[in-house]
């Protein structure tokens, strides 16, 4: 099964995961994925995740995250789309919730948190939203 927007797919799975109260959710695995991921992981939004291969292919299972029983993931909404690319120089990248969330970025160096994406000076493709 082809899906449009892979990565519209993964957020979606990660919010409805959290709003179950599941502790692990799966998804199938692409590079694109794994970085995003990476980069919540370092930002503390998730616990953890690990490539598991299943077949021929490869399934992620990603830890959720709860803080006092709430999910620490509030708000992650997908902004640039496939119908709908959204890119940014590097002195426009937005700040969410004026520096308490995150942008999350496709940037040449790799993707990158708006953070990151600052120090290293560089603009991109404005993935999603966290907060």
């Amino acid at each position: 099964m082809s899906l449009s927007d892979p990565l519209g797919d993964l957020l979606t799975r990660l919010r409805n995961g959290q709003a179950a109260r599941l502790t692990e959710v799966q998804s199938p695995a692409s590079k694109l994925r794994a970085s995003l991921l990476e980069v919540l992981k370092r930002e503390g939004y998730i616990r953890d995740f690990s490539v598991k291969q299943n077949g021929a292919s490869s399934v992620l299972n990603i830890e959720l995250k709860y803080s006092e029983g709430q999910p620490v993931i509030k708000e992650i909404t997908r902004v640039s789309r496939p119908g709908r690319r959204v890119y940014t120089q590097i002195k426009d990248v937005p700040r969410v919730y004026n520096g308490l969330g995150i942008s999350i970025l496709s940037t040449p160096r790799g993707v990158l948190s708006d953070k990151e994406a600052r120090e290293a000076n560089v603009g991109g493709e404005i993935l999603c939203r966290v907060f």
